[in-house]
């Protein structure tokens, strides 16, 4: 057992007074023989700066990681600012709807467990894009979810720019785009009547989606029925199932309004 007479101590560093020409006199310390500590004051100003220039680089490469999710999921520029918190909701359905798309945004996770789509219908100008919108911007910001937001025209037509001669994608690459975000908001369902080649492209794309419970969430200018008898019965029946809903937004368009 070492005796407490055999411990050694660590010899005190000697110190000075010194002069900083910013917060005046303070006590250094000597480190070696040739250098001594500085200012406390300055070494706590230089700390504070560091930290805040890379807390700003932080926050500047967040918000470019941000800027890069919202160019991915293709949400147009009109709607990049319509949340879920900024919708207003005058009316009982208005306010039934916001209760739905918040509560399909903050339930997300299960949706994804099951593959639970959504359906938004009825009349232009009643906010159905505002709250698809917001589910979306919720999703990639609050859990950093992929988002894609097309309409049927464009998700279409970027399946068959794969038939052109130098395509950088073939058909089945071009599928899986719009199959791999975590949800897929599909616009302006029935807009075009849409040939069997067509309707067989949008069946492929919400089938593999069903198959991988990847969500989907549809807006549609036309009734329930309306939009079975576009999609089919097949894509429709795949729609309701694990908890699908739809949700009529059947009040009077809110464009013009002042």
């Amino acid at each position: 057992m070492q005796s407490l007479s055999n411990i050694v101590t660590a010899p005190q560093r000697a110190t000075r007074q010194a002069e900083c020409d910013k917060h005046g006199p303070y006590e250094s310390q000597q480190y070696t023989a040739k250098i001594w500590s500085n200012c406390p004051e300055c070494i706590k100003a230089a700390d504070a700066a560091a930290k805040a220039k890379a807390e700003k680089l932080e926050r500047e490469q967040e918000q470019r990681r941000w800027e890069a999710r919202l160019e991915r999921s293709c949400i147009p520029v009109r709607f990049l600012d319509r949340t879920l918190k900024n919708y207003e909701a005058k009316t009982d359905g208005q306010q039934q709807a916001l209760a739905f798309a918040t509560d399909y945004a903050d339930n997300f996770d299960k949706a994804l467990e099951t593959g639970r789509c959504a359906l938004f219908v009825g009349l232009p100008g009643t906010g159905k894009t505002h709250l698809a919108a917001g589910i979306g911007l919720r999703l990639m910001k609050r859990d950093n979810r992929r988002v894609l937001f097309t309409t049927v025209m464009r998700a279409v037509r970027s399946i068959k720019e794969t038939w052109t001669r130098g395509s950088e994608l073939t058909e089945s690459e071009a599928i899986e785009k719009l199959v791999a975000p975590d949800l897929l908001i599909l616009d302006e369902v029935g807009v075009q009547f849409g040939s069997e080649t067509e309707k067989l492209m949008l069946f492929d794309v919400l089938n593999e989606r069903y198959e991988r419970r990847r969500p989907t969430l549809l807006i549609s200018n036309l009734d329930l029925d309306g939009v079975r008898a576009y999609l089919g019965e097949r894509i429709f029946d795949r729609l309701r199932e694990d908890g699908g809903e739809a949700v009529a937004f059947d009040w009077a368009s809110h464009r013009g309004q002042a």
